[in-house]
């Protein structure tokens, strides 16, 4: 923990119901489970904390409906916003 992570803003547990809500709404409109959902994002957070240092307070992974190529219908679509800190270097 660095200096100036003392300072930083610490989620409130109001923030994080919001997020859970988010989570399980998200869910629900993709047939995707919730469990499935947080396996999906730990996953990439394990990958993706191999090469980077990541913010994990800040980012956002969900998965919603996107209108299908050929026009028919909607298809799963990922979206992800992970705040990098630092790149590691091996």
């Amino acid at each position: 923990m660095s200096f100036m992570d003392f300072f930083k803003k610490k989620p409130s547990s109001g923030n994080n119901a919001v997020k859970r809500l988010q989570f399980a709404l998200v869910a629900d409109r993709t047939g995707c489970s919730p469990e499935i959902m947080e396996k999906i994002k730990n996953d990439i957070i394990e990958v993706l904390s191999k090469y980077v240092e990541i913010d994990r307070d800040n980012l956002d992974i969900n998965i919603t409906q996107t209108p299908a190529e050929n026009g028919q219908g909607n298809v799963p679509a990922l979206y992800a916003n992970i705040p990098i800190k630092e790149l590691k270097r091996h």
